[in-house]
């Protein structure tokens, strides 16, 4: 495959993003049947060229394709840290992301490196500016959208296999709220939050609901309240199956609570679900939240806000097998510490803040923090 090897290193500057031109065409011998108009213009400047952007290399090849072509070190896979190419390192501090925005890198030991694959290429070479990025690809790749230089592209795209798409498809949801009932107010009571905490937080008693424009059955006996997110509704069914719990939900994966919470913080703790947030919240008031314990949620904005914004980042999901698993690997990945709920409480059925609090109140949970040395 041409391009960077490992072997060689990266070229940089301006000699690696130096494009040659080719030689425009010369026409000896006109088709007879071509228009008179037509045949001033080739005489003149040559066929039209395709307009060299972004959108027309991603139409040939992909962003997982540059990020591919570029990495000097082949051994990597998205979602996975991995040597930073832009120095030498003991200890993986960079990473290529794969989420809904698409195909991404960032780098833990450099934060003002980050971006997409165009991002990364002008970052590897020293480009001075975007054209002389997408010229180096549309060349390299042999892409022949702004030059004569034509490869078989294909071949090269062809010896791996390409990521599969993370694609979200997004429902129509709406809802008709009502107030609070006394049964409702009483099932939050019991995580000491008071309507007060459900309105401030965007929590809301379901009387109609409609998805795609067609009603959705909500049975009068059964708790359901809505979560809202900018106009997303997120349903949530405390006592039903954990099939239908969270159905129907169309609040992109990549939503969280606590945001200002965070902002300018020493420690920012993350929790995995809105409850657990606004229970934690009352004992440690800087911490957030995410959707679930999904790698998905921590995209590059996502990372990158809870970065910049805090010293120490502790990320706490559930205490069972699933949850200890989900926080490893993602601490793991960003260098998160973790602290989850004494595993001592698994026999109880306790694994996460809110239970806890249910059963042991917030004293218990604010003893562990000072015992962790989260509060001080």
């Amino acid at each position: 495959m041409e391009g960077i090897t490992k072997d060689k290193g990266v070229k940089r500057g301006k000699e690696a993003c130096r494009v040659t031109e080719s030689q425009p065409l010369v026409y000896n011998k006109p088709c007879r049947n071509v228009g008179l108009f037509n045949l001033i213009n080739m005489a003149i400047g040559g066929i039209k060229k395709a307009t060299l952007n972004k959108q027309s290399i991603l139409d040939k090849i992909s962003e997982y394709d540059i990020f591919r072509y570029y990495m000097p070190d082949s051994n990597w896979k998205l979602n996975v840290k991995t040597y930073s190419p832009f120095r030498e390192e003991r200890t993986p501090s960079f990473i290529i992301s794969q989420g809904h925005h698409g195909v991404t890198f960032y780098d833990f030991g450099d934060t003002s490196k980050k971006g997409d694959c165009f991002a990364f290429v002008k970052e590897l070479y020293l480009c001075s500016n975007y054209d002389e990025v997408l010229k180096k690809i549309d060349n390299d790749f042999g892409l022949g959208i702004s030059s004569r230089k034509v490869k078989d592209y294909k071949k090269i795209v062809a010896q791996y296999k390409q990521p599969t798409k993370i694609v979200k498809q997004y429902s129509f949801i709406q809802v008709k709220t009502k107030p609070f009932t006394h049964e409702e107010l009483a099932y939050w009571n019991q995580y000491y939050q008071d309507e007060e905490d459900l309105r401030a937080n965007n929590i809301y008693s379901i009387q109609e609901l409609f998805l795609n424009k067609k009603r959705w059955v909500v049975d009068p006996n059964v708790l359901t309240f809505g979560y809202l997110y900018n106009g997303h509704w997120k349903i949530y069914k405390p006592f039903a199956d954990k099939k239908y719990k969270w159905v129907p939900n169309n609040v992109p994966i990549t939503a969280m609570d606590g945001l200002e919470d965070i902002k300018d913080c020493h420690t920012a703790f993350i929790t995995k679900s809105k409850k657990d947030y606004m229970v934690m919240k009352k004992v440690f008031p800087t911490c957030c939240a995410v959707q679930n314990e999904g790698i998905g949620c921590f995209d590059e904005d996502n990372v990158q806000y809870i970065m910049d914004n805090s010293q120490r980042q502790i990320l706490s999901f559930d205490s069972d097998a699933t949850g200890v698993e989900n926080s490893k690997a993602i601490t793991e990945k960003f260098g998160f510490e973790y602290c989850n709920v004494p595993r001592k409480y698994l026999e109880e059925g306790i694994n996460d803040w809110a239970d806890l609090a249910k059963h042991y109140g917030l004293k218990v949970i604010e003893d562990y923090l000072i015992n962790k040395s989260i509060i001080k």
